[in-house]
């Protein structure tokens, strides 16, 4: 399966080559192809090479927009686009028992944009990356990776601006990862499951959603490490472990010939180590597909995600893992990550890793900087902040590097999630409606 998926990548390659020298040979005039629409075709076959997973060692990278809608425009489009940042990614991959997948996408349409505001404002896409690390097989994997995005898109209100489409993610996030474990539990004979974390980047704001332990981290620049997503692991996590237990699920170790327990803590019946995950139907109701979500904001200073399933994780630490990769572009830095986690604990996990730079407009492409240094007097001062890992954001911030927390929301109960969702929905219609009432007001006064 994964010679043949890595094949009909390499396949869809040459025949997009082929095309161009098609072109090249049939076009008018002077026999040539504008550059731009050779660069263009290239673009998206690589997309669809890039979107993908399985086994082997897998590595690719490309330079894209943040939102963007394409090349031209009104004048004003045109300014407005020059301030969104670029994003350039690399993925890096190795595979032990090819349940690993992963999704690349810069150029994801925004159907919900209104049209009095599509005029407007030129982020009209936005692009997802995600990593799924499957489990029991990998049929949820890849399942998750063909429709999660789809089923996340169908959960968003029409008729919504930019600001408002963002506004109602975080709730349709939550959506799509409980249709997409409906689905998949609904076929016949499937009883694999998988983690995920999927972030969706539009502009200068980054949505994560995550089940499992498959980790999203941001590098700020100045060497700020922040954890953007929540370890669903039973051993690791104290609140999982009470909501199991309080919902009449037992957690324990596995039991051996003496009464001896081994391994980390599993959730029974079924005996999953995570809490949370999509698919896994004969795990029993105590494990639940509602996510951790978390929405930020990036300064104009921008920053690094590392995206990468738990085989990168149990080998680095989040500034381990950031660090290792500092002073390199994406790709190589992806690729950095997963040779430091396989030279740290060896491949007895398949690993992916996902680097996506996300780099301010008008700036050479270049990672994040380095922390500056601090004298000894302010690193005895700062000590116990540097070594936090998961550093919480703050929605007050000052300053080019600072970064604003929108949205966080952990709960695993899907009553607590549905009540939010509508609170926001209803939230966005009133919005509507007054917006439509101002108009009318202006019209018969004016009339």
């Amino acid at each position: 399966m994964r010679d043949g998926s890595r094949g009909r990548g390499m396949s869809s390659s040459s025949s997009a080559a082929a095309h161009h020298h098609q072109h090249r040979r049939q076009g008018g005039g002077s026999g040539l192809v504008p550059l731009a629409a050779l660069i263009k075709e290239e673009a998206r076959t690589e997309r669809r090479a890039c979107a993908g997973g399985g086994g082997g060692t897998r590595i690719c990278a490309r330079d894209e927009d943040a939102g963007g809608s394409g090349v031209g425009g009104e004048p004003a489009e045109e300014e407005a686009r020059r301030q969104r940042p670029l994003l350039r990614y690399g993925c890096a991959a190795q595979s032990k028992k090819g349940e690993d997948f992963f999704l690349l996408r810069t150029d994801c349409p925004r159907p919900s944009t209104s049209a009095s505001s599509s005029a407007a404002s030129p982020h009209q896409t936005f692009a997802v990356f995600a990593v799924l690390d499957g489990h029991n097989g990998n049929a949820a994997a890849i399942y998750t990776r063909d429709n999660l995005l789809n089923h996340v898109l169908s959960a968003m209100p029409r008729g919504l601006s930019r600001e408002e489409w963002l506004h109602a993610l975080p709730q349709a996030l939550v959506a799509g990862f409980v249709k997409t474990d409906k689905e998949f539990q609904s076929k016949a004979g499937q009883t694999s499951g998988t983690t995920a974390t999927f972030v969706i980047i539009d502009g200068w704001t980054i949505t994560v959603a995550s089940v499992g332990d498959s980790r999203c981290i941001l590098d700020a620049q100045g060497g700020t490490v922040s954890l953007l997503t929540v370890d669903h692991r039973l051993e690791e996590n104290v609140e999982e472990r009470e909501r199991v237990t309080a919902s009449g699920g037992e957690v324990g170790r596995l039991s051996v010939v003496g009464g001896a327990e081994i391994g980390p803590l599993r959730c029974w019946p079924g005996g999953l180590c995570l809490s949370r995950s999509i698919g896994d139907i004969d795990v029993g109701e105590f494990i639940v597909p509602i996510p951790y979500v978390k929405q930020v904001k990036l300064s104009n200073a921008g920053g690094r995600l590392i995206i990468a399933s738990d085989g990168i994780w149990d080998a680095l630490s989040s500034e381990a893992a950031a660090k290792s990769c500092r002073g390199l572009p994406a790709e190589l830095a992806a690729k950095q990550v997963v040779k430091e986690a396989l030279r740290t604990r060896g491949l007895k996990d398949d690993t992916t890793c996902i680097v996506v730079d996300i780099i301010p407009p008008g700036q050479t492409i270049r990672p994040p900087s380095p922390p500056k240094k601090m004298n000894k007097l302010k690193s005895l001062i700062f000590r116990k902040k540097a070594k936090e890992p998961s550093q919480k954001l703050t929605k007050q911030h000052s300053g080019a590097d600072a970064v604003e927390e929108i949205f966080e929301e952990g709960s695993a109960m899907l009553s607590e999630s549905v009540s939010m969702m509508w609170a926001l929905l209803l939230s966005a219609s009133t919005l509507l409606l007054f917006t439509a009432s101002l108009w009318t007001l202006a019209l018969v006064l004016f009339f």
